[in-house]
């Protein structure tokens, strides 16, 4: 916004997250009475910048779509979102839009050896490879993790990544699983107690990880579909108040039926 408008850049440019500001009186007010006016100095348009505005309620982007309609003159609108499927059609079709692909692994690596080379903290291998895994692309994620696990320890190991983000070990589920198809029940359920029990982990945190972890099995892709349905109906489960252990044990028998 400053390339852009140089010393006239707070007047013409207007950021808000809607995630905080999200009802139908945020666009009402604040967007439509600065989109109203006309820019100030030498310039064509003011910027509108919406960050999560997927997070807007259904009546909130209503309004926008009339904002954006009534003030196209003098106004340019940036809507940042993580899910553009929750924007209603009327605002989709009156936007261009730009898709942003996940960074690479070794781009996330090396932007956070950076940092932790500039704030003195000491990260092994294994810790930062387990970070890119949890952040799935994601920088500011992965830097969050980061800042997190520092405050946590100035000697960041893979154990520390784990603890702060309340992560499910992925080689530990992989185990579990493996025992369930084997049809070791006692020991399949002896991990998933160490995980909810001893290390204190949601249902839906481990429930996601056994998602991720199904594709890296060698089994045949039959067994991974029947699977991969059991999980989604035990994930819905979850999501609807059910108890966490009866349900991820009852999903590790149906693991064994097939």
């Amino acid at each position: 916004a400053r390339g852009l408008y140089g010393d006239n850049w707070k007047n013409n440019f207007l950021e808000l997250n809607a995630s905080d500001e999200r009802g139908i009186d945020t666009i009402r007010t604040k967007v439509k009475d600065f989109a109203r006016t006309v820019p100030i100095g030498d310039h064509e348009f003011k910027v509108i910048y919406l960050d999560e505005a997927d997070s807007l309620t259904k009546d909130a982007q209503h309004a926008l779509r009339r904002t954006m309609e009534k003030y196209s003159d003098n106004a340019r609108f940036v809507l940042a979102c993580n899910w553009f499927s929750k924007l209603i059609p009327p605002i989709q079709s009156r936007a261009a839009i730009f898709r942003f692909s996940p960074l690479a692994a070794d781009k996330i690596k090396e932007h956070l050896k950076t940092i932790a080379s500039k704030e003195k903290i000491e990260i092994d291998d294994k810790a930062l490879d387990m970070i890119v895994y949890l952040a799935e692309g994601d920088l500011r994620k992965s830097i969050n993790t980061l800042q997190t696990a520092s405050l946590h320890s100035k000697k960041i190991t893979e154990k520390t990544i784990l603890e702060v983000t309340s992560s499910a070990n992925p080689e530990q589920v992989k185990e579990m699983i493996e025992y369930s198809l084997k049809g070791d029940f006692e020991n399949s359920r002896k991990t998933l107690l160490n995980l909810i029990v001893d290390q204190g982990l949601s249902g839906e945190d481990i429930i996601k990880e056994v998602h991720k972890q199904i594709f890296n099995l060698n089994i045949e892709n039959k067994k991974k579909i029947n699977m991969l349905a059991k999980v989604g109906d035990y994930e819905f489960r979850l999501t609807e108040g059910a108890n966490p252990l009866v349900q991820l044990e009852a999903m590790l028998a149906q693991f064994m039926l097939a």
